[in-house]
């Protein structure tokens, strides 16, 4: 994330949200990556939809080699002022009320409605034992960040020596022989949750080698990116690859997408900070930051949504490619709207807000609901 974070743990990434110290480039960058997520989506279920064609498409390629990693390494950098200052029980809970509670929520109307249409063709059994796949597979990115805050929040307790135990998990994470559901996920994305921590720590080699020679590292870091690009394939994704080592072309793979992944990351993130303060005070860059950017969870939960009961549609001969691009637009548009009417509905609503959106409710909202009990 070069220069934009030397503060460490006691700048932008601690504040907590609402807070007047609060570094929207930060919501700006998880707005860009949103956007990212939802475009890849496009282009996989309905572009694409059919074929295995997006592997090797250029779009999806430049969107899938840093989008999630980097959101795992923001998601570090920001968390380490829960995991440093907050008890274990504390951080873990209130991370599980953040994450967990909606994600259950959601996965639960995804399989309500799909069962509504698909119950009469299957077995009551059958049916139920989709809840579960639901649950773990469809939101695996929130599954991975709940594990990685509560491995660093439990070794964190090692003190001076939990930087290098940390570095260490990384490594070992990323290279367990374990290919079980979602495991190879969270083996491609904890070591950049690790990192995002650890460059959140004030510790004097960011303020040496890295800021110094900041400059040489981001061409460097550009070149690296480009030539991952260029070797990057079908079989260099996590979810093909499983991020299993069994013999010297799955290493290549696998090492390929970890080297490719780190370097598009950093250019990705220098390359957001530096748009932002360019254009931080246009409008459309504040929607970016403080609409999208501070909805990330939101807009993450209602396009999962969106795309799993998309699994219902039947694509005909008529959905060609210039009828897909059109619906991809306006199913993109729809689903930014719907998630910044579900936000500003249930903000109002108590703890249905919680429930929902992921955010508790409002301090005004609890006191008068205080009163009225």
């Amino acid at each position: 994330m070069l220069d934009h974070i030397r503060a460490g743990a006691k700048g932008r990434g601690s504040c907590p949200a609402g807070t007047n110290n609060r570094d929207l480039s930060f919501d700006f960058a998880k707005g860009i990556l949103i956007t990212l997520v939802i475009i890849g989506h496009l282009l996989q279920y309905l572009i694409y939809q059919g074929t295995d064609a997006f592997w090797l498409s250029p779009y999806f390629k430049s969107i899938y080699m840093f989008h999630m990693p980097l959101f795992m390494a923001i998601s570090g950098y920001l968390s380490s002022g829960a995991i440093l200052r907050k008890s274990f029980t504390q951080g873990v809970g209130e991370r599980a009320m953040q994450l967990l509670l909606p994600m259950l929520f959601w996965c639960t109307l995804i399989w309500t409605l799909k069962s509504a249409v698909i119950f009469p063709m299957k077995s009551l059994t059958d049916t139920l034992l989709d809840l579960p796949t639901e649950v773990i597979g469809t939101y695996w990115f929130i599954w991975a960040a709940f594990i990685s805050f509560i491995l660093i929040r439990v070794l964190t307790t090692f003190n001076r020596l939990s930087i290098w135990i940390i570095s260490a998990s990384a490594i070992a994470v990323a290279f367990a022989p374990i290919t079980l559901s979602i495991t190879p996920l969270l083996k491609y994305t904890y070591p950049f949750y690790c990192l995002g921590f650890l460059f959140a720590q004030p510790i004097g080699w960011q303020n040496g080698i890295i800021w110094r020679y900041k400059s040489i590292f981001v061409v460097l870091f550009s070149i690296a990116a480009f030539i991952c690009f260029l070797g990057w394939g079908k079989e260099t994704y996590a979810y093909n690859n499983l991020v299993l080592i069994h013999d010297e072309q799955s290493a290549k793979q696998v090492l390929l997408m970890f080297a490719g992944s780190l370097a598009a990351s950093a250019v990705a993130m220098q390359s957001m900070f530096q748009c932002w303060r360019l254009v931080y005070s246009t409008r459309l860059a504040r929607f970016v930051a403080v609409q999208l950017g501070q909805s990330t969870l939101l807009l993450y939960l209602v396009q999962g949504a969106v795309f799993r009961l998309m699994d219902l549609i039947q694509f005909g001969e008529v959905w060609n490619l210039t009828t897909r691009f059109a619906f991809a637009t306006v199913l993109g548009v729809a689903i930014v709207v719907i998630a910044m009417a579900i936000r500003r509905i249930a903000r109002d609503l108590g703890y249905v807000s919680r429930i929902v959106v992921g955010t508790p409710p409002r301090p005004s909202l609890l006191k008068s609901q205080s009163v009225i009990n």
